[in-house]
């Protein structure tokens, strides 16, 4: 595989889970309808379901940007954590979660050899 063409993967790949996780928080910002049931439902209010999305966001922007993409690998890859601890405390289906957090990862190996 060509230079060019590992960097439009590469690209491409980080573009899409951005997309990912941007959606995510953009439903957390916007307190969404659905967004904040789930919220009550994992006994969260809506200003700290606010500061998840403005962390998931942030977090984003740095795993974006190639100089600070290591950590924000490391501080997404502690919010799926989170996530999928709390998928597991309340029964619910950590399937979403984990596979979210192996394509980050599988990213990550490819993207910061």
């Amino acid at each position: 595989m060509s230079d060019k063409t590992a960097s439009i993967v590469r690209w491409s790949a980080t573009g899409l889970l951005a997309l990912v996780f941007i959606g995510s928080a953009f439903g957390k910002i916007t307190q969404d309808v659905s967004a904040l049931k789930m919220a009550e439902a994992f006994g969260l209010d809506a200003q700290t379901f606010m500061m998840l999305g403005i962390v998931e966001i942030l977090s984003v922007m740095l795993f974006i940007v190639p100089r600070t993409g290591v950590l924000g690998t490391l501080l997404l890859a502690s919010y799926m954590g989170g996530a999928i601890a709390t998928h597991v405390e309340h029964g619910q289906s950590v399937l979403a979660p984990c596979a979210i957090q192996a394509c980050l990862w599988i990213l990550a190996v490819y993207r910061f050899p």
